[in-house]
């Protein structure tokens, strides 16, 4: 290519130049750069701001020639081409230049698209949400070096740019539904791990999960960490609360650390046993300690206060808990939520 070059140097210098645009990307493509990296590059040899679009992920990069996010609002594109693979659009590259396009911008476009094709076809997110367990699994293990672990997440779609969430679910509703439903339009990946669904995703957002779904979600930026966070908070999930925050557990998180023997030998937590086999019995308390009012625990149980209060005075009885004590009341949540943790 080189020799190549030198040759045809002397008959055109556009084609000079338009060979070392070519060189210049091959050269990126054989590095196996991101597209966020495609970006500075072209960004540095067209110097002026470059960018790009994926039509699925809904996000757009720009990049001033220094090899930072550009901060300036977006200009009109002098030159833009589309990214295509698989004969299907789906993106767009473009340059920000004042003033008419550059006598090598058609090809620095043309080469920047095919790079950024070959980019997204490397590490870019597949059509489904389903990802290959293995990979997963690398990126949630505490075992995996910082190396392995950023290879694995850029094989299943993620750029070094965007943040991970990791959530842990427990539900019949498939995987990759869940996933689409949690993070649209953006990348989300979804495999189980023995009993537990794990789903990675650049946002999440709550309010999407499906009713019938249990799910904690982590908060650490490391997956690694943020996978230990996701399981706990899974634990502490109930009927009346299907997603817990790892951050909303506060103290409460301390519970899991506990061993499970320690926890059966608890006065408490043996009470709390004791009365597992009556649902009712649970359903009462379970609902008097999550609002801490005989009344408002009335209403969710849809009764008359009067029989709560029946139901509560027998309870505290069993338990040898004083139930309308706020003391007595904290000794009741912390049993319950102990207990429930020896099934999980």
């Amino acid at each position: 290519m080189e020799a190549l070059a030198v040759r045809l140097s002397g008959l055109d210098s556009h084609v000079e130049g338009a060979i070392r645009v070519v060189t210049f990307y091959d050269t990126l493509m054989r590095r196996r750069v991101d597209l966020p990296a495609l970006a500075r590059a072209s960004a540095g040899l067209g110097e002026c701001v470059a960018g790009f679009q994926l039509h699925g992920a809904g996000r757009v990069i720009r990049v001033s020639p220094d090899g930072r996010q550009a901060s300036t609002p977006p200009s009109p594109a002098s030159t833009t081409a589309p990214i295509t693979l698989d004969e299907e659009e789906i993106g767009t590259v473009w340059l920000e230049r004042p003033g008419p396009p550059g006598p090598l911008d058609e090809v620095l476009l043309d080469r920047f698209a095919i790079a950024a094709g070959a980019a997204v076809e490397r590490y870019g997110p597949a059509r489904t949400t389903m990802a290959d367990p293995a990979l997963v699994e690398l990126v949630v293990s505490s075992d995996c070096d910082e190396v392995a672990r950023a290879r694995a997440l850029r094989l299943l779609g993620f750029t070094a740019d965007l943040p991970v969430h990791v959530v842990a679910v427990r539900s019949q509703v498939p995987l990759d539904r869940i996933g689409s439903l949690l993070c649209p339009a953006r990348p989300v990946k979804a495999a189980a791990l023995a009993d537990v669904g794990v789903i990675l995703a650049t946002t999440v957002d709550p309010a999407r999960i499906p009713a019938d779904v249990r799910a904690g979600i982590g908060s650490a930026e490391s997956p690694d960490r943020s996978w230990q966070q996701a399981r706990t908070a899974l634990r502490f999930t109930t009927p009346r609360r299907p997603v817990v925050h790892y951050d909303g557990l506060g103290a409460l998180s301390l519970l899991a650390q506990v061993s499970p023997g320690t926890l059966r030998d608890n006065t408490d937590v043996a009470a709390i046993a004791r009365i597992a086999g009556n649902p009712e019995d649970l359903e009462t308390l379970d609902a008097y300690c999550a609002t801490g009012s005989l009344r408002r625990a009335a209403d969710l149980l849809h009764l008359h206060h009067s029989s709560v209060a029946r139901r509560l005075e027998q309870l505290a009885k069993t338990l040898g808990i004083e139930l309308t004590e706020p003391a007595g009341l904290t000794r009741a949540a912390l049993a319950l939520t102990a207990w429930r943790l020896l099934d999980d």
